[in-house]
């Protein structure tokens, strides 16, 4: 068994009673940071799931001193409305936070077969948890990921729904070659307790792209990734999120997070170090044409800056930049 941490960086707010942790199925993990109210809307479309599969929630608070998510959600679980519990991860920082919730998961809920990742700025349509664990035995997939449906505040920035930042990489369900990002995630059981903690490398804590790394080496593992186009969360997004500075900022990370990521994957290997930077080098030369070709396919210059951003970001990762978006969450 996975123990929790004994240095006090991870601790229990409260949990609901009776709770019968050997008879939960599938664990929710709800990573929360200052947002009291979106966390109550995303536990308000956990609590309406339509599914026979017993599950818990679990709270990931990560804002150890005000702790106001908690004391939002804590009211719920104390009633019973949810099953589950509220913890503080002490320790700032997304991967901190992912670490606390799924160490907390193996250690508290014996027989649970897939834990699943929701944001606390996203909202589970009311088939999500049936349709991501469904997929999981139907594609014999270790893990699967889901679409994040942008909702943006501003009516008007719908225009934004196509650009890579915030499309999804793939529109069927069906086994994939690679998986990104931890927002709408499904993991089994098999895959946590094979990579074993610190699962999120907290080098990733403030720049975000934990989630990649553990994907791509979960896949060199030889776990088995799929997609569920129906398994869809809605995901805020703020008007500061279409702004020219955060667009580019978030796709030069992106390029950061690629290099970082494939340097892993090929470490060890002769000249890694190497082919990684030469790499990078000839997606930056071809990132002109590249973003030609999407400006002649989409007529949206934003998004034929993207390829640009991306590879100049790769580039630029080799030289020690790094864009932690995560350190002033208030303007990510």
């Amino acid at each position: 068994m996975i123990p929790l941490p004994s240095d006090g960086s991870v601790s229990i707010a409260g949990r609901s009673p009776g709770l019968a942790a050997e008879t939960i199925e599938a664990v929710v993990t709800l990573p929360t940071f200052k947002r009291p109210e979106q966390v109550l809307a995303t536990l308000a479309s956990l609590k309406a799931q339509q599914t026979a599969r017993r599950f818990a929630v679990i709270v990931m608070e990560n804002e150890a001193e005000a702790r106001d998510g908690a004391k939002a959600a804590l009211p719920l679980f104390e009633r019973g409305e949810i099953a589950g519990m509220v913890i503080i991860a002490h320790e700032r920082g997304n991967c901190s936070a992912y670490n606390a919730g799924w160490q907390t998961a193996i250690v508290h809920f014996p027989d649970f077969e897939h834990l699943l990742v929701i944001d606390d700025d996203e909202i589970a349509d009311p088939f999500w948890l049936e349709n991501m664990c469904k997929a999981a035995e139907t594609l014999g997939a270790d893990i699967v990921g889901g679409p994040q449906v942008p909702v943006f505040a501003e009516p008007a920035h719908a225009r934004w729904a196509e650009h890579p930042v915030f499309a999804p990489p793939y529109r069927e369900t069906g086994l994939v070659a690679a998986l990104y990002s931890s927002g709408n995630l499904l993991v089994g059981r098999n895959v946590l307790t094979a990579m074993g903690p610190p699962f999120l490398d907290l080098r990733f804590n403030f720049m975000g792209g934990g989630d990649s790394d553990f994907l791509s080496r979960a896949a060199q593992r030889g776990f088995v990734l799929g997609w569920c186009a129906e398994a869809k969360v809605q995901e805020t997004v703020p008007a500061r999120r279409v702004a020219a500075d955060w667009i580019r900022a978030r796709s030069l990370r992106n390029g950061v997070i690629s290099t970082l990521v494939e340097k892993k994957k090929r470490a060890g290997r002769p000249l890694a170090g190497a082919k990684v930077f030469a790499k990078s080098l000839a997606l930056l030369a071809a990132s002109p044409l590249r973003g030609a070709v999407r400006l002649v396919r989409t007529g949206s210059p934003a998004t034929a800056l993207y390829p640009i951003h991306v590879a100049l970001g790769r580039v630029l990762a080799e030289f020690g930049y790094a864009n932690e978006q995560y350190r002033q969450p208030e303007k990510n």
